[in-house]
């Protein structure tokens, strides 16, 4: 028997050292070549780790949380044959790495050697605020049929969910057995801010700390702007990419920064300078499963409606399924965020750090508006524009947003050239 050493795998891009999120083994646990044994986290690119051979773990190398060098021993795992103890710290293990939310599904591990046959044993759910154990196959899965793997009893080692126990999840309708009971709650669940929560909270403290913000909101009517979108939907259906009001709204600001080219762009803080740029790079601030990414639809001023559509949704589908690449979140000029649905009247958002504006989209709704007679319904929606008020002055941002009122109101103008 020997001792075989797996190493923070060189991850790729210069990246020196990654942040270990999460641990899918512990000591005692029998692994098999290809199971996932770590997550660790880069940037804002969650990536897991899998083992390169077979044996028990024997020491896991590092803690939630912890800063791991690329290089720097992740685990050590007993094996049959002499194992690579001896080798020195060097030497990176050679494994392939792979995000962590491949949309992919990959064959099942090998059956451990300790697992019981199926249904030997009743599943059981794991202690409350400790994380699933799963393969990247059964995770792909219950991702395709929208469960939340924390809510599924494992049947495995260490209440590890198998093909079956999904199985058995979906029969039952997603209910677990047992009695309703009811009484106070004094429970307190301790949640550590790590990996991409922890940078999510590092950006908006630089945001609010650098940037004295200042918000206008301004009320939109829609109803032109919206029966057009449809009109165009119908038209190409199935041939185009469907639009939403967002493409709308970037050929606005396209439009808009074009006569105050200071609104699209970045701001040095240490150099004092301000980088106004020609293209337009809007960032999209979008929600995933494990918290904002902020994908940039580059050069939108050359992109038709279609065209900023389908990079819309192509760049919105890899940041939530984890395959967006590094430089797909950099980068950009002006930033939209939007809560769909769920927006509010007004909110106040807080810019994008070195963006000097950001535009906020608010939910749609009808209100009663006044036409000099009597009051109409209408469809109506809010935006709130926040701005950096160190190098945009009130006025220039009261002018921005009365043009992007203007251009939504009357969508015919943002197809006039000139």
């Amino acid at each position: 028997m020997g001792v075989h050493i797996i190493r923070l795998p060189d991850i790729g891009e210069g990246i020196a050292e990654a942040e270990l999120t999460e641990w899918l083994v512990k000591p005692g646990d029998i692994v098999r070549e290809d199971d996932t044994l770590a997550v660790v986290m880069t940037d804002k690119a969650a990536v897991e780790v899998p083992s390169s051979v077979d044996g028990k773990v024997l020491e896991l190398g590092g803690e939630i949380g912890e800063l791991m060098a690329v290089g720097a021993t992740l685990i050590r795992i007993e094996v049959d044959g002499e194992g690579n103890e001896g080798d020195g710290p060097a030497v990176a293990e050679a494994t392939d790495v792979e995000p962590e939310t491949d949309p992919e599904p990959k064959a099942e591990p090998k059956p451990e050697p300790e697992k019981a046959p199926e249904r030997a044993a009743p599943a059981v759910a794991r202690a409350k605020g400790t994380k699933p154990l799963a393969s990247p196959s059964v995770r792909a899965r219950a991702r395709e049929e929208g469960i939340d793997l924390r809510q599924v009893p494992g049947s495995g080692p260490a209440s590890r969910i198998s093909h079956s126990d999904l199985d058995q999840w979906i029969a039952s309708g997603g209910i677990q057995q047992g009695q309703i009971t009811r009484g106070a709650n004094t429970g307190i669940e301790e949640v550590r801010v790590i990996g991409m929560r922890r940078k999510i909270a590092e950006k908006m403290q630089l945001s609010k700390r650098q940037i004295p913000h200042i918000t206008i909101v301004e009320e939109v009517e829609i109803e032109a702007l919206d029966a057009l979108r449809v009109a165009l939907n119908d038209k190409h259906k199935g041939d185009r990419p469907k639009l939403t009001i967002l493409p709308f709204l970037m050929r606005a600001m396209v439009e808009a920064v074009r006569e105050q080219p200071g609104l699209n762009a970045r701001f040095d803080d240490e150099a004092g300078i301000i980088h106004r740029h020609g293209g337009v790079h809007v960032g999209i601030a979008t929600q995933t499963p494990n918290g904002l990414n902020v994908p940039v639809i580059r050069h939108a001023e050359a992109g038709s409606l279609w065209d900023n559509a389908a990079e819309l949704t192509r760049l919105a589908e890899a940041a939530r399924e984890g395959t967006i690449k590094r430089e797909e979140l950099q980068g950009g000029t002006i930033t939209i965020t939007s809560l769909g649905p769920l927006g509010a009247l007004a909110t106040t958002p807080i810019i994008n750090h070195p963006e000097v504006a950001i535009v906020g989209v608010n939910k749609m709704q009808i209100r009663p508006v006044w036409d000099g007679q009597q009051f109409q319904p209408r469809k109506m929606m809010n935006i709130s524009c926040s701005f950096d008020h160190r190098v945009v002055d009130g006025w220039d941002a009261a002018v921005f947003v009365q043009k992007l009122k203007s251009l939504l109101e009357t969508p015919a103008m943002l197809f006039v050239e000139g």
